[in-house]
């Protein structure tokens, strides 16, 4: 790569994280402009251009990047669930650390999943959804390790990836003693869905073979 591009990178980097930089509990990304973002990132606000076609694009950079970032905490967590052997609490601890260092990443995720932006909201959904779709997966393949079917693996997913989101939001500006008392909430939480799920599969299994028993009957 030529000094140039390489240069065009690190400038690119700089305005994405100028406008993290710029985020916060009481200011989301619609309220930012594009000369704050050029000069939190020290160039001219015309040269923003070279970079992004509009505020809305960086914008979207960086929902993809969150995107990589959910999928790189669900690989993290899969080794450590390798090594640890306990999913809920090593996915907690995982998110949690995740949260401590993409605070602002995921303030864009929360706030703009059901802002004004049409463009914001189906990007942000779209990897939700990618994030639901390889949890699903995950607990399938847990389940079938463990010998414990689930009712429903994606709506399972769907409900745990709510719960992750809603406390994740708490935790943001929580101090370090609340984030330890929200970790053991969402813990038992995600306990009780999965524990639910696989009470509703065992009580499903056992009518599908009464209804094949009825079947069968003779007159």
């Amino acid at each position: 790569m030529s000094a140039r591009a390489e240069q065009k990178l690190r400038t690119r980097r700089s305005l994405m994280d100028a406008a993290l930089a710029q985020l916060s509990a009481d200011r989301g990304f619609t309220s930012l402009s594009l000369r704050e973002v050029a000069r939190e990132a020290g160039i001219a606000p015309t040269s923003f251009y070279r970079h992004f076609g509009e505020l809305d694009e960086l914008g979207l950079a960086l929902v993809d990047e969150s995107g990589v970032a959910l999928r790189q905490l669900m690989r993290q967590a899969r080794k450590r669930i390798a090594r640890n052997g306990s999913a809920i609490n090593t996915s907690v601890d995982t998110f949690m650390e995740y949260l401590g260092n993409n605070a602002n990443l995921f303030r864009l995720l929360l706030r703009e999943r059901t802002g004004v932006s049409k463009i914001f909201r189906n990007s942000i959904q779209a990897e939700i959804d990618h994030f639901v779709t390889e949890l699903a997966d995950d607990l399938k393949r847990f389940a079938e390790e463990q010998h414990k079917p689930l009712y429903d693996a994606r709506l399972v997913a769907e409900a745990m990836v709510t719960l992750v989101f809603n406390h994740g939001a708490e935790a943001l500006d929580s101090t370090p003693s609340e984030k330890e008392v929200l970790k053991d909430k969402l813990k038992t939480e995600l306990r009780m869905i999965l524990v639910g799920s696989q009470t509703l599969a065992r009580h499903a299994a056992v009518q599908e073979r009464r209804r094949e028993k009825k079947a069968i009957r003779p007159f």
